[in-house]
């Protein structure tokens, strides 16, 4: 007896998350995994990893993705419905905790925040200027000090005394560690008022003017830091909730969407993509002043998609052959810059 699943994907800046639901919206599958700078490689991966552990007799009838790559992904797979990440994680929270309030979402290059007002999403605000207050940030200053970024977590939590260290910039905390550290300030200390530095500057700059009520749901790759979380709760005075699968909230919301604008019949290209070889093409359009760069996307010589415009025009087409697509605008003529697997030049 065949049985019927719904995938959901976030291809974020970080890491690629995917989460497959059966028809009761349980989850049977969840992955997540460091993009490594390659979209398109990296989502191949992780379906080659679902259908290797998925049942032989699971269907896959309806496909929901997000996250910052969306348009790109979505091309690649053949996804049903294509949703931004303030839908996708507010859904899944919601879904988790009915009773949530304030939805607090921090990944690799940017921070958000979701009101929630009786099971409905009424406000939320967003950065997308500053690494301040991201989980790059957190990332990068591991390095430096030559320890991961689970050793981070753990040594954080230890402080008994958090040094305070500058957060309204990254160059300015990095600084201020430095300093700190030839002050001879310990490293657990430091580490701790970096945590509560990244959470002061996304209090102040994404919250600002905002109403936070508890319940909190913390949610996002850098939920799973100890620090983070102990940051957030001594700065709102408040339990602040961790749901069961907080690191891929994003694709779990979007493969809740999907089940529920399910079609009669799905646009999902197969788990055989995986082994696919697909690549992505440049050109810029002259139709107008915009000049924007369109980004072809072709698996096995077939176009399966265009993202980069601003008007629509491209993402429209009919898709077929790159030849038939040649034609199209005499005009804009394609360039000589092809690009393999998430964007990396070829021969």
């Amino acid at each position: 007896m065949t049985c019927s699943g719904f995938l959901g994907i976030d291809m974020g800046s970080i890491s690629t998350n995917l989460v497959v639901v059966d028809g009761c919206n349980e989850v049977l599958y969840d992955f997540y995994a460091r993009a490594e700078g390659n979209p398109i490689a990296s989502v191949q991966s992780a379906l080659a990893r679902v259908a290797d552990e998925l049942p032989r007799d699971l269907q896959i009838v309806g496909v929901g993705v997000t996250g910052s790559g969306r348009s790109l992904v979505g091309s690649v797979v053949g996804a049903d419905i294509v949703k931004n990440e303030i839908t996708a994680h507010a859904r899944a929270a919601i879904h988790l905790h009915p009773d949530v309030q304030t939805i607090v979402e921090i990944g690799g290059q940017d921070s958000k925040l979701t009101i929630v007002r009786d099971g409905a999403v009424v406000d939320f605000a967003m950065n997308l200027v500053c690494a301040a207050g991201t989980g790059s940030f957190l990332d990068s200053q591991a390095k430096r000090l030559n320890i991961s970024i689970d050793e981070l977590s753990a040594k954080a939590v230890l402080s008994l005394t958090p040094t305070t260290i500058a957060g309204r910039c990254t160059v300015f905390a990095e600084s201020d560690m430095i300093h700190k550290q030839q002050l001879g300030h310990n490293q657990a200390d430091i580490l701790m008022g970096l945590c509560h530095a990244l959470v002061r500057n996304f209090l102040s700059n994404v919250c600002r003017g905002k109403e936070l009520r508890p319940p909190v749901l913390l949610q996002g790759g850098i939920s799973a830091n100890l620090g983070i979380r102990r940051a957030f709760r001594e700065a709102l005075g408040c339990e602040i909730v961790i749901p069961r699968y907080h690191m891929v909230m994003g694709a779990y919301g979007a493969a809740l969407l999907a089940a529920e604008a399910a079609a009669p019949e799905t646009r999902f290209r197969g788990f055989e993509i995986a082994d696919h070889e697909v690549v992505t093409e440049a050109f810029s359009c002259g139709d107008c002043p915009n000049c924007c760069e369109i980004i072809d996307i072709v698996d096995n010589g077939r176009l399966v998609g265009r993202g980069g415009g601003r008007c629509g025009k491209w993402e429209g087409a009919t898709y077929g052959t790159v030849a038939d697509h040649a034609e199209v605008s005499p005009d804009s003529k394609p360039s000589q810059n092809k690009m393999s697997s998430g964007g990396v030049p070829s021969a």
